[in-house]
């Protein structure tokens, strides 16, 4: 919990090098490390440590990655981290779910053009890298390869997802796509393909076939790496 019956050390009564409050405002917030950046989050640190240190202590836990954290469920934080209760996990979760969001609508602000599997693991990892369960999303393409609608249509558990063909072809007619890309994750960080993913891909595009509705590509995205059905030759 952060309630403490002992004072813990804020952010204003740091010296003022370590203040980074005043440091965004003086030189950017750009200019911030990543402990920074969760100590103004955090707001307080804990008996004995300032907030700049235990953010410097949790991330040295997480490999020093920002990734890592932010694989972290809220409900993780509260138990792992000291001094870590509901309102810190909360503001957290929040700070990285609205970077998420800025990535996505940053992504598809002017309907993005799809030209390699590059493209797609450009426009879908901010949404898909950091979960710790799998979905399923389609690309919803135009003639020219621009994605005018993704959708999400399964989500499952860590190791698969359910996803119902009948369903995902009826979006596609729905949005009038002339092709889709299939997309999903991996969220062990395996990036191949397994035999349930082999098998959904083929009757997807044999549906999509009667439909007169290309099937462009089937991309898994693991944590730092990617696979594409496209790109291997396999559509």
């Amino acid at each position: 919990m952060d309630e403490s019956p002992f004072t813990s050390i804020r952010i204003s009564d740091l010296n003022e090098d370590d203040k980074p409050r005043e440091k965004a405002l003086s030189t950017g917030i750009r200019s911030l490390s990543d402990a920074e950046l969760i100590a103004i989050i955090f707001g307080g640190g804990i008996p004995g440590m300032s907030v700049v240190d235990m953010a410097r202590s949790i991330l040295h836990d997480c490999d020093g990655r920002i990734d890592n954290l932010a694989r972290l469920s809220m409900h993780e934080l509260m138990s792992k981290y000291k001094g870590v209760g509901p309102a810190k996990a909360v503001s957290l979760a929040a700070a990285f779910e609205l970077g998420r969001r800025n990535s996505e609508a940053s992504a598809m602000r002017s309907d993005p053009q799809i030209r390699t599997s590059a493209d797609v693991v450009s426009l879908m990892q901010p949404i898909l890298s950091d979960i710790e369960y799998e979905e399923f999303w389609v690309l919803m393409l135009s003639r020219s390869n621009r994605v005018t609608f993704k959708r999400c249509v399964s989500q499952g558990g860590t190791a698969a997802t359910v996803v119902d063909v009948k369903l995902l072809l009826k979006r596609a007619i729905d949005c009038l796509a002339e092709g889709i890309i299939l997309v999903h994750n991996h969220p062990s960080g395996n990036n191949r393909p397994s035999g349930d993913d082999d098998s959904l891909t083929r009757r997807i595009k044999d549906g999509a076939k009667i439909l007169g509705i290309n099937v462009l590509d089937h991309v898994i995205i693991a944590r730092g790496n990617y696979y594409s059905y496209a790109d291997e030759g396999r559509l």
